[in-house]
């Protein structure tokens, strides 16, 4: 899953979001200096992403990016997946996508002085670029790999992925339902 889904995991615990929001940007396990909270979302996050990669829906469903796109196809489906959470976001949550991206975005910028400075650049590009509630428009995903693609710099338009999420995205909707589910319940308290 990708950054929604794990701050839409975390259970509106501040903890457990900033631990989810950094992980990426923390190799290994020298994390001494965050506080318990985090660090147990830093646990999250990565359990979050063991699930994740195990899970059978999520690996039937990085075969739909085989052509063109299988190195990546676990980040394809890890975005993808975001945008199908984003875009039936009231169906999951209490709050519409707009509330809880709000919501979220004050908690990062609150305890901003507690991220890795890679954590930090990165949210000043979720915001803005108001990235949650952009993966709710296929138009905000595009733009999302796009920058992606850019960013790792290995010669592949991630972008053009689109095409084929548009030509499985029955397929895909389904594996999701099935995925997220199992997800919440695993994780959601």
């Amino acid at each position: 899953m990708n950054y929604l889904a794990h701050a839409y995991l975390s259970n509106n615990d501040e903890g457990l979001l900033l631990g989810n929001f950094i992980a990426d940007h923390i190799r290994g396990n020298n994390f001494g200096h965050l506080s318990e909270d985090v660090k147990k979302g830093i646990y999250m996050h990565r359990k979050i992403d063991q699930f994740t990669d195990e899970h059978p829906s999520f690996k039937q469903s990085k075969r739909l990016f085989y052509d063109g796109f299988e190195k990546y196809s676990g980040v394809l489906v890890d975005i993808y997946f975001d945008h199908l959470l984003a875009r039936d976001f009231i169906s999951y949550s209490q709050k519409s996508l707009p509330e809880f991206a709000s919501h979220v975005y004050g908690i990062y910028e609150k305890h901003k002085h507690v991220l890795p400075e890679n954590s930090e650049r990165f949210l000043s590009y979720v915001l803005s670029n108001n990235i949650y509630n952009a993966y709710s428009k296929i138009e905000g995903i595009e733009k999302v790999l796009f920058h992606l693609s850019h960013r790792i710099n290995h010669g592949v338009m991630l972008n053009d992925s689109v095409t084929l999420f548009k030509k499985n995205e029955l397929d895909l909707q389904e594996n999701f339902n099935v995925f997220i589910k199992d997800i919440v319940n695993e994780f959601k308290m």
